[in-house]
């Protein structure tokens, strides 16, 4: 294992915003070394731009009033990766694509490069009260205080990103043991500079680490990359700390899949999925 650094500042800097011919807004910032690897050295890991997005489609107004009063919930959130997003300048917009009253569809694009890199859709619900007839959550992940916490980076594993997340393992599990992996993750560094992330995009960087937790392959040898993300969630999210208990299914000819139930703690909050794209180095 090798020791985690100091992890080198936020995922992101903000570099101002600009307005596009359409009159759209375009947020600009500076991909810094946190974002990189563990894959490839100058790429970004998907966790931090796809929390960046959810960001951006959280920070848009509600097209009608219809959810004011109760206030809205994102229930999904998707994100397609169009290429290797690299790190350095990248830019982000975000739009309401389908306005409603209690039901809304976002979107969200990141450039980079002068190429669209990543597109996201995200539903954004209107909330109600059904806490009488609340059912169907998966057994609570056991707690932190029953996991260890794991500093180290295997060898092979790229540095960047790795290390500016806290990794909290159970059942003795580690980025060097091969999955189903469980655990508690947290971000040890903000999303974008002088800001406070919200849970949902504290989430979203933990969703995309199910794929490490899972690992099954050693990563000097295969290659086991998602394409996508996605995410759904049945209640808000809270708190700094994201519980994965991830697993990974490679199939014969080159595709897999990783599958994970996330936790909060206040028990199940959600479950991600990612397809995966998987060939020898």
């Amino acid at each position: 294992m090798i020791p985690a650094p100091i992890p080198p500042g936020p995922f992101y800097l903000p570099r101002g915003t600009s307005t596009d011919a359409t009159g759209t807004v375009v947020e600009e910032f500076e991909a810094t070394p946190s974002t990189t690897g563990p894959w490839f050295a100058d790429a970004q890991h998907m966790g931090p731009p796809s929390a960046l997005l959810v960001r951006v489609m959280e920070r848009l107004p509600a097209s009608r009033t219809g959810g004011a009063e109760t206030g809205w919930r994102l229930a999904r959130a998707a994100v397609e990766v169009l290429g290797a997003v690299p790190a350095g300048p990248v830019t982000v917009t975000a739009s309401v694509e389908r306005p409603g009253r209690t039901i809304e569809l976002l979107s969200a694009t990141m450039r980079a490069g002068g190429r669209d890199v990543l597109r996201a859709r995200a539903w954004r619900l209107a909330a109600s009260d059904t806490a009488a007839v609340a059912q169907g959550q998966a057994p609570a992940l056991p707690g932190r205080d029953a996991a260890v916490v794991r500093t180290g980076r295997p060898t092979g594993w790229l540095p960047g990103f790795l290390d500016a997340i806290e990794w909290a393992w159970l059942d003795d599990g580690g980025l060097d043991t091969p999955g189903p992996g469980r655990g508690w993750i947290r971000m040890r560094v903000p999303l974008v500079e002088g800001e406070e992330p919200s849970p949902a995009q504290r989430l979203m960087v933990a969703a995309d680490c199910a794929n490490g937790l899972a690992a099954p392959l050693d990563v000097t040898r295969w290659l086991f990359v998602n394409t996508e993300l996605t995410v759904h969630l049945h209640r808000a999210p809270a708190g700094e700390w994201v519980g994965v208990d991830a697993a990974t299914v490679i199939g014969p000819d080159g595709l897999g899949t990783c599958s994970a139930t996330l936790f909060d703690d206040a028990g199940h909050t959600g479950r991600v999925a990612q397809a995966l794209t998987v060939r020898a180095r």
